[in-house]
């Protein structure tokens, strides 16, 4: 058991975070006042940097390396801010791993090189009006006639709806009842019968797009199915990898933040003392690094225990959950030592907290993530419904 990164991990690390820290904090602005996801120019820098397929297999145009230096690199964007490092989240732990994984090598070829050079973002559509936590009730039908596939339904809290250019769709293709029946079906923003709700206005992630999604007769080719009726289980494997990508989201609000108010102490004198001298400081500043090194090792093992595939469901809830509950605590512990100036929008401290509290919604809601926790500790899956 080794601890340590490799020298090539290392330098991988530090290279993102030198690109990140020179070239994103002007992307984090533009994104919080505009509320506009990343530019097509900078997607393509991402691209071309190596960025947007860490973990991708080099033959379909990413770099081939594991999921741990996936989330080595994440980390290092979502210290600056969500909305800058979300290109590299769906690139990276996002859905295109479901392609990659799933869907048929013509698919792949045609969607993951796109994605890997900043000229493609792909979103994933999941929930609905009435089937968020409770997924399995999801009543999108996608019905296969003719070597072609046709969905009808609407879908909700889409993280990138309405921007970005692909959609892996979770929906029922078979009338069985309850996980028996569903599948996915990837559908391009372009497709005839698609089209979108206005733009949500959230607490954080400005900068990270979501809209509701209606599927009026948008009809694909059979190919377009990534995982067939009954494949359900897949899409939660695939899905546990985008939970370490949440929980290093939310690493990156909390490890920033914890950089940013341990500059700010050792500069700001009260009482004529640097803020860092008071006991009361340094307590909170040891709390606040226990828990952010304690997120780190936990999503870091649910990584490597994946061995570069896909991580368990009991190591990527625990992280998750755990690093979820975690920013939140980090990040508000540092805009209260930081006073008015982490209460500020002329600071990113109150934009870290705001979005600390989404990314605990975002990818199943922190007490589901303990339910999940506690099934895989069981053995079995507990029925909310009886």
């Amino acid at each position: 058991m080794d601890f340590q990164l490799t020298d090539a991990q290392r330098e991988l690390r530090d290279a993102a975070r030198k690109f990140a820290r020179a070239e994103m904090p002007d992307v984090a602005t533009y994104c919080e006042q505009t509320g506009h996801p990343v530019k097509p120019d900078m997607l393509k820098k991402l691209g071309n940097m190596g960025f947007l397929g860490i973990n991708i297999p080099e033959n379909l145009g990413g770099l081939g390396l594991g999921n741990l230096e996936a989330l080595l690199v994440l980390e290092e964007f979502a210290k600056i801010s969500s909305a800058s490092a979300f290109p590299l989240f769906e690139a990276n732990v996002g859905p295109v791993h479901a392609l990659v994984h799933f869907a048929s090598d013509t698919l792949k070829q045609e969607i993951v090189p796109q994605v890997c050079k900043g000229e493609m973002v792909l979103a994933v559509s999941m929930s609905e009006p009435q089937a968020g936590s409770a997924l399995t009730d999801l009543t999108t039908k996608g019905e296969m006639k003719d070597g072609k596939v046709t969905l009808n339904g609407q879908k909700r809290w889409c993280s990138g709806g309405g921007h970005s250019d692909g959609y892996l769709v979770y929906c029922r293709l078979s009338d069985d009842p309850g996980a028996k029946g569903i599948g996915a079906v990837f559908v391009h923003k372009d497709t005839p019968g698609l089209s979108f709700g206005k733009q949500e206005e959230l607490m954080g992630f400005r900068g990270v797009p979501s809209a509701d999604i209606f599927l009026d007769n948008v009809t694909v080719p059979e190919d377009n199915v990534v995982v067939p009726a009954g494949g359900f289980r897949k899409l939660m494997e695939a899905f546990d990898l985008e939970r370490c990508g949440n929980a290093t989201m939310a690493l990156g609000q909390a490890s920033g933040a914890l950089e940013d108010v341990l500059d700010y102490v050792q500069e700001r004198k009260q009482f004529g003392k640097e803020l860092v001298d008071f006991q009361g400081v340094q307590i909170k500043l040891a709390e606040m690094q226990m828990k952010v090194e304690a997120a780190r090792l936990l999503i870091h093992r649910a990584a490597v225990n994946a061995e570069d595939g896909l991580p368990s469901v009991i190591d990527s809830s625990v992280g998750k959950c755990f690093s979820n509950e975690m920013c939140r605590d980090v990040t508000g512990a540092a805009v209260q030592l930081m006073g008015g100036y982490g209460y500020s929008r002329d600071y990113p401290m109150e934009r870290r907290m705001r979005d600390a509290w989404g990314w605990g919604i975002a990818g199943g809601a922190i007490d589901i993530q303990k339910t999940n926790i506690a099934a895989a500790m069981i053995g079995r899956r507990f029925d909310q419904r009886r």
